[in-house]
């Protein structure tokens, strides 16, 4: 969660406008203008409202002259979702805010709603990024800084095996780092994330990505099963496999061998997948790429309703994997 530079860093400034669509911001953004807000008083008057709950006139009501001249939050939550007549008060209530009045809008972002998104920016909102997460490096970021905001150390290995573990969901993800830092001393390592965490690492999509790309067939296998047992939705293994994949055949493409930041740069990988990913490329060929990338697409539309046993599907493709893994061996 980033505030923008250009806008005051005040969470009660007269209005915080937050967005994206990553709701664990979302709701930090809201947190910490609530918190704020009941710091300075601690009746603050707190009003949390979806679109359907603001109808035309109902922020004038809300936002009038109090006897008590108490102080309030407004939040708006899909604010991009507001009537026409909504969005209207909205916007003449930006020209003239009330005072002890935060106003939080809660917007998507993109084209829907935008008259509102520009109309906010220009009254000179205070401004939250909250994008989603859609790549595993943003993951990995996510969860160094939730350690560091927790006051805490964790080394890369532990920051990435965390995430290995729980997956994509950050509110799991700042739950687990909250449960480590509050149960371990010292620094946080890959082996204490193992204990807590090593039934659900089993259980990743990466981990039989990983064993397949590796040419560990077994192995993959039986993290596969486990995987599906434990709800591991297909889809999620069949696009790790072909991550996996493509990240094998990105870096045996790359110009000469490189030292791991300047591939990085080049593949638009973090350094330490580099380091993973040359382990795993020994025994692979430009045909085994071609090969489990044919595999994975097969299964990939098995598992999206394209075969009738999804479970098969996802078996062919990680022992064409592995099999690709090893035809230098």
């Amino acid at each position: 969660m980033s505030t923008r530079r250009n806008s005051t860093d005040d969470p009660l400034a007269p209005l915080t406008l937050a967005v994206g669509q990553e709701d664990l911001l979302l709701d930090r953004a809201v947190q910490q203008v609530v918190a704020a807000a009941r710091a300075a008083d601690s009746d603050t008057d707190v009003r949390d409202l979806t679109p359907d709950q603001l109808q035309p006139g109902t922020l004038a009501e809300l936002t009038s002259p109090s006897l008590f001249s108490e102080r309030k939050v407004v939040i708006v939550r899909n604010a991009q979702d507001l009537t026409a007549d909504t969005v209207k008060d909205v916007k003449d209530y930006l020209g003239a805010p009330a005072e002890e009045i935060t106003l939080v809008l809660l917007h998507a972002g993109g084209a829907k709603g935008k008259a509102l998104l520009d109309a906010a920016r220009k009254a000179g909102a205070r401004e939250v990024a909250c994008p989603k997460t859609t790549k595993a490096a943003e993951r990995l970021s996510f969860v160094r800084s939730e350690f560091r905001a927790l006051g805490r150390s964790a080394t890369p290995e532990a920051c990435q095996a965390l995430v290995d573990s729980i997956g994509s969901d950050l509110r799991e993800l700042a739950s687990a780092a909250s449960q480590l830092v509050a149960d371990v001393e010292g620094t946080i390592d890959e082996a204490v994330v193992g204990r807590y965490y090593t039934g659900r690492a089993e259980a990743s999509s990466f981990t039989v990505a990983d064993r397949a790309v590796e040419g560990r067939a077994a192995e993959a296998l039986e993290a596969l099963r486990w995987s599906l047992s434990t709800g591991v939705a297909p889809v999620l293994i069949t696009s790790a496999l072909a991550q996996g994949v493509r990240a094998i055949g990105k870096l045996s493409s790359a110009r000469g061998g490189g030292r791991p930041a300047d591939l990085a740069r080049e593949l638009g990988m973090p350094p330490w997948k580099i380091d993973r990913v040359r382990q795993q490329m020994r025994g692979w060929t430009p045909d085994g790429v071609a090969a489990a990338l044919r595999a994975v697409a097969d299964a990939d539309a098995g598992v999206k309703g394209g075969g009738d046993d999804p479970e098969y599907a996802l078996e062919k493709a990680v022992v064409t994997v592995a099999e690709a893994a090893r035809m230098r061996r």
